[in-house]
This record gives C-alpha cells, structure tokens and sequence, in this order.
C-alpha cells in the first residue's frame, strides 16, 4: 500500500484541518521533485496493491506532474496489475481532458469531495464548487471511470434533518460506486473554530445529528448501497481497498509532506511543513520521524479497535494466530461488557458492532485500549 500526499488547494476551506496550503506554481513544481525524490529514495521494488493519492487536492497538479510521480512509483515498486489507485478530487476542477489523462495515466478510481449538494452550505463550508458543477462532475466522471466515490458531511452549519434527505436523494439519483460519510467536526485551526468560539457557527444539536445519522446509514442501503464499515457504503464489490487495508493492519509507504507509514512495527510521519519538506528532501535529510513503536499490546489493541470498525468485525481465530493467545483471555471482560450494552455482538468466530455500537464506535473502542 502507497499513500501520496499532494498538499494543495484553490482555496482552504473553512472547515478543514487536514495538512494543505494553496500554494504557486513554484512550490508545486519543487514539492513534485521533492515527491520523486523521497520516492527513488525508499522505493524497495515490494508488490503493491493499492495506492491513494490524497490531500489537499491532487489533481491541482498538471497531469504531466502526476505522470513523473506514477513513473517513480512504478520504478521504486511492483505494482499489482489489479491495484486499485485512487485519486482525490473537488467537483469543478476537472475536465475530460483531465480526466482522461488520468485514466491513461493508470488511475482507476475517483473519490470527489462533494461533501452536499446545497448551494448555501456549500459557500458557508468555503468550498469552490456548485451543487450544479457537483452532479456534473460525476456525470462526466462516469464516461472514464467506472469507479467512482462521492464524500458527504453532515452536521454542518444551518443544515437540517430535510436537507440531509434531499443530499441522499441526489447521491442515490447518481450512478456512483461508493459513498463516504463524515460527521463535521470543528478542529482548531479552522474558520469554523474561531466562529464557533465566537458564537457564530449555528451548528444543528446533537439529537438532530443523530438522526441525521440514523437516517443517512439506513436510507443509504435501501438505495443500494451496502455498509461495509462505519461510515463507508458500496454498491455491488466497490468497496475502498486501500482504506480495508488500513483496518486491517497492512504495511503502508506514506510519501509527502504529513505523509503517515506503517512497517509493521513503527509508525511513523513525515514533517508537515511543505517547504520544510522540500529543503529538507534537497538537503538529503530525512523527512521522517517515529510517532509510535507498536508493541505487541498496541498491536492487539489496534486489531480490535481498527477490525470494529468494519461491519463483520474481526475474528477470534485470526486475533489466536497472529498474537499466539485466545482474544477472550486478552479482552474478554472488554468484549462480554459491551455485549451486555448491546454494543457489540458476538457470534461463532466473529465479534462486530451492533447497529446501535456502530453509532457509538468511539465508546466501544476506548474500552480496548489496555
């Protein structure tokens, strides 16, 4: 697994926490270098099954830019002839020009960051795009990609229990593969912390939503969509492999500025500064430092709490092989507690989250940390 992180917006949003800067046409060309650069460094020929190229936004790069860093990761790994590669994308940025360059360029699948189809949420969120350019992003997306994910908020400012509705409506009304949802949170920073510490973000109330919850998670499948992990839904096997992968606890490269990996016994990340990363790539220095050695605790930890949140849960065998012990012996008092709540099932070899557990995922998964 390959994660690439490309920094860059149009415009920040005010919501957004995430590592990104708007940035010139120099930064980008000297950040791409660095990219490569990082890349031909730890490039170690392993296979590769999935790649995702997240942000920021990707495609503010020229397709030439994405093409030397495809190139580079061709060269530095074997990449699975069936890997899945995902890039990031807002509506109205892409053309099909643009788009086909992308397919040509191996990328197989689009995760458009369309977040809701209200115009008015969508200028108070900062974001650049239209409900409009939104339905005809996707559209023009589907004649080069027959996999396509959409990601929508709820919780957001003003919104209400109807507009969530008419939000599902539209994506269910779309011919998409895969839908993400996320909850707003308002994370310091952002626009939205200072309104809110001010008191002008006029957020919806917690029961609101949890209803906006309720009905996205059950509206979602009656239109075709199978939940697959607490806040991913996919129609027929479009499910996201890169991010199972994640769950699952598979080894990943992270490449960029901010850029996480996983080597199967540190966890590290890469400093999140874009010009400190590029001086300090230049300098051959390394962009790298250790956030978390997992111990074999922490790895039991993160098996439970990672593998609950897909709806299958994880399997009793499967935790028995890999640590040597019986996970009854490890978190059996854990397991048997939030049963008894009715937050988790447990049924032969597997343990999962109920419906009401994967509401309160958060709860459930504290309780594993030893």
């Amino acid at each position: 697994m390959i994660y690439v992180h490309v920094p860059f917006c149009r415009r920040r949003c005010n919501y957004c926490a995430f590592n990104s800067t708007v940035g010139d046409e120099t930064q980008r060309a000297a950040y791409v270098d660095a990219l490569i650069t990082e890349i031909n460094l730890r490039g170690d020929n392993s296979s590769v099954e999935t790649i995702y190229f997240g942000g920021g936004t990707p495609t503010t790069l020229t397709l030439n830019q994405l093409a030397r860093i495809v190139n580079a990761i061709g060269n530095g790994f074997d990449i699975d002839a069936g890997a899945e590669i995902t890039i990031e994308a807002n509506p109205g940025t892409v053309d099909a020009d643009y788009l086909r360059g992308l397919r040509s360029l191996g990328f197989n699948r689009l995760s458009l960051g369309v977040q809701t189809f209200d115009d008015a949420l969508l200028k108070f969120l900062g974001r650049i795009h239209s409900s409009r350019a939104a339905i005809e992003t996707v559209e023009l997306a589907k004649k080069f990609f027959g996999n396509v994910s959409v990601d929508l908020m709820y919780g957001l400012p003003n919104q209400t229990l109807n507009g969530v509705r008419r939000d599902v409506t539209q994506v269910g009304g779309l011919d998409v593969e895969h839908v993400s949802i996320y909850g707003l949170e308002v994370e310091v920073g952002t626009k939205f912390f200072a309104l809110n510490a001010a008191g002008q973000l006029p957020l919806p109330d917690d029961d609101i939503c949890a209803d906006m919850y309720d009905f996205i998670t059950l509206e979602l499948p009656a239109l075709g969509f199978r939940r697959y992990e607490i806040s991913n839904f996919a129609r027929g096997n479009f499910v996201s492999r890169h991010n199972i992968g994640y769950w699952t606890g598979k080894r990943y490269f992270g490449f960029g500025a901010g850029a996480h990996g996983f080597d199967g016994a540190l966890r590290t990340s890469n400093v999140r500064g874009v010009d400190e990363y590029i001086s300090r790539v230049s300098a051959g220095m390394s962009v790298a430092q250790v956030e978390e050695v997992v111990d074999k605790r922490a790895a039991m930890e993160e098996f439970c709490f990672l593998g609950l949140r897909m709806v299958d849960g994880i399997s009793a065998r499967t935790f028995a092989k890999i640590f040597g012990t019986e996970i009854f012996a490890v978190f059996g008092d854990v397991i048997e507690h939030n049963r008894r709540r009715g937050l988790l099932n447990v049924v032969g070899d597997r343990i999962s989250l109920t419906n009401r557990g994967m509401s309160l995922g958060n709860v459930v998964f504290a309780d594993f940390l030893l």
